[in-house]
């Protein structure tokens, strides 16, 4: 059951690259993922209030949450921090590069989680399971031979930096996430990790973008904005379900989370017209491969 409910986030996060996208184009990141941070927490609240005042809305439903005490909102403000960290840094590169080339840089995140899992919680991986990460290893190295025929060079550019730095930051959320799951409830955490990251995101707001919003990008609506957070919760709740069980790897799971760079490649084609899709048509191939690897290596 968790590798169909990881196999579930990784469209709703394609979906996510995509509007992520286009509602960062030519407008300014910060109030961008502050809006964001809103609109998920909104999604959520209902299950907050039901929990901690005994209503019972969703008792019986997989929305069903209970109340936490002072040392799990530690764990769930931890997450929250280090979850928004990778998303400043990860809205500013898919900003300024394409996405057809961020969605593929986001698939060394597992081979991080991987290897932090074997540290921390002792996972081993089989054959298939290794195969599959070599070839998504392979598939960085020929992407960054191809980005070059776009003027991107990966070890010039400060936006190549900025995603690789999310990818870190996001790894390191991916092993919390594995530690945390086993101990709360993933209705709690999702609903409450939402609301800690919409305080601080209007912090960072109120002081880096707010008093310098008439000289920097100016900010526009887009209704790709809510969308974001439509999918991106949605993935997030399948994620973390998935994690709930006993069997599920995390190593494993963020692997295949990355085939949302299925997803975003077809959507940089068809709706952004992004360029030199052949050459990464075939750093695509190599990701699907490890992909089926992974499923083979998890049956």
């Amino acid at each position: 059951m968790w590798l169909s409910l990881a196999f579930v986030s990784v469209a709703l996060l394609g979906f996510y690259d995509a509007a992520k996208k286009k509602a960062l184009t030519e407008n300014a990141v910060l109030p961008v993922l502050l809006l964001n941070t809103l609109f998920s927490t909104l999604i959520f609240l209902p299950t907050i209030l039901a929990a901690e005042c005994g209503c019972g809305w969703f008792d019986g439903t997989v929305l069903a949450s209970t109340p936490g005490d002072l040392h799990a909102h530690g764990l769930v403000l931890l997450k929250s921090a280090i979850v928004l960290t990778s998303w400043i840094f990860g809205y500013f590169g898919i900003k300024h590069l394409p996405i057809t080339i961020v969605g593929p840089i986001n698939a060394t995140r597992p081979v991080m989680v991987l290897v932090g899992a074997m540290l921390v919680f002792g996972e081993r991986l089989n054959f298939y399971q290794w195969t599959g990460v070599g070839l998504a290893l392979l598939s960085l190295f020929l992407l960054s031979r191809s980005s070059r025929r776009e003027g991107v060079d990966f070890t010039h550019n400060i936006w190549i930096v900025f995603v690789a730095l999310s990818a870190v930051t996001g790894a390191v959320s991916g092993l919390y996430d594995k530690f945390i799951m086993t101990r709360l409830d993933a209705v709690f955490v999702q609903g409450w990790y939402n609301l800690y990251q919409l305080l601080m995101m209007a912090v960072v707001v109120g002081i880096v973008w707010w008093p310098r919003r008439r000289t920097t990008t100016p900010f526009h609506w887009s209704w790709a904005i809510p969308l974001i957070s439509v999918f991106l919760s949605l993935a997030d709740f399948a994620y973390l379900m998935a994690l709930r069980e006993s069997d599920a790897m995390i190593s494993v799971v963020s692997m295949i989370r990355r085939g949302s760079v299925v997803v975003s490649f077809l959507c940089g084609a068809v709706l952004f017209r992004e360029r030199n899709l052949r050459a990464k048509a075939v750093d695509l191939a190599f990701i699907l491969a490890g992909m089926v690897f992974l499923w083979l290596g998890s049956r």
